[in-house]
């Protein structure tokens, strides 16, 4: 079973994602509703099933002022997949900074990538192109519409309308 589920504004813009149990809590209180639920899964208590949301939209607009998505290792490893930009690895993976620290690198999106531990030490304190390596992608800001889009997977097919994906 899946365990996120998009919150919508009242106008059906995405603006967040959450736990299953704040969808859920959201949706008994009243103050969402109930836009998509899972399909086959309930919540179960001594007398009554609700089903798991997927999609909820807020009964109110709420304003949300949009400050980026906040820089983070786990931010930097969700949009890089998990993935070493050098060599593809997904093991013993770290933070690596194109432009060094030592060198005047500044610690933003644009020149932090994920790197295995074995790329990140042979990179050493050089650029990629002095060490020989090759990026797989360039590293890019997200927007907040991409960051959510990484939250997709085989369950929560019913979000790509709401996300502007084509199916």
């Amino acid at each position: 079973m899946r365990d996120k589920a998009l919150i919508l504004n009242q106008d059906y813009s995405a603006i967040a994602v959450c736990t299953i149990q704040k969808a859920f809590l959201l949706v008994y209180l009243q103050k969402a509703e109930l836009v998509s639920k899972a399909e086959g899964a309930f919540l179960h208590s001594i007398s009554h099933s609700f089903p798991v949301p997927s999609v909820i939209r807020l009964q109110r607009y709420v304003k949300v002022p949009y400050y980026g998505i906040s820089l983070s290792r786990h931010n930097i490893m969700r949009r890089d997949s998990y993935v070493c930009q050098y060599c593809g690895s997904m093991k013993n993976l770290t933070l690596d900074h194109l432009l060094p620290r030592s060198r005047g690198g500044a610690t933003n999106w644009l020149n932090l990538v994920t790197a295995c531990s074995r790329c990140n030490t042979r990179k050493g304190d050089r650029t990629p192109e002095e060490a020989g390596l090759k990026l797989q992608q360039k590293p890019v800001k997200p927007s907040l519409q991409s960051f959510l889009q990484l939250h997709l997977d085989n369950h929560n097919h019913d979000w790509r309308i709401y996300l502007g994906i084509e199916n």
